[in-house]
């Protein structure tokens, strides 16, 4: 698959995106913030506009396709970078781990690694915002933002070191 960026004078930018066959998906980033999405299916046809979408759509939309609202394969860890550095990311409380009965105040999660726990994955149930009494549980899912170093103490953390 191979990506070209190009510069559009007083548009925006414009990105070209190799498909598999002789497919092209172009995605033009307006200045304004507007996106927009067309389709070629070989190098002599024109492309055709299929989507159109404003900034805060594209962006949700973009955020869906990255995996930050599901997870198609259930992985250990699984990494997204925020603006800033951040990075959001998954983590599965393993069998065993010391963090099991433990609450997310009295484990100090937050003032011994700097991750902050978004969301708990519980089964079917998700807990937004989990508060200090929050208990963790075996195969817990736990959803966290922190710098690098930061996912880095909490899975020594996980991992009981």
């Amino acid at each position: 698959m191979t990506i070209s960026e190009s510069a559009l004078p007083g548009v925006g930018k414009k990105f070209e995106i190799d498909l598999d066959g002789d497919d092209e998906m172009i995605v033009v980033i307006h200045n304004t913030g507007k996106r927009e999405l067309f389709r070629r299916s070989d190098a002599d046809s024109d492309s055709e506009r299929v989507f159109e979408f404003d900034d805060p759509l594209a962006r949700k939309i973009g955020s869906i396709i990255e995996g930050a609202y599901f997870q198609p394969v259930e992985p250990d860890s699984t990494e997204t970078t925020l603006p800033g550095g951040l990075l959001l990311e998954w983590y599965e409380v393993p069998p065993g781990a010391d963090l099991i009965g433990e609450t997310l105040g009295s484990a100090e999660v937050g003032q011994k690694t700097g991750i902050s726990v978004i969301a708990i994955q519980r089964g079917e149930e998700t807990i937004t915002s989990p508060r200090a009494n929050t208990g963790f549980r075996e195969e817990d899912t736990l959803i966290v933002v922190g710098t690098r170093k930061n996912c880095d103490a909490f899975e020594a953390m996980l991992a009981g070191e």
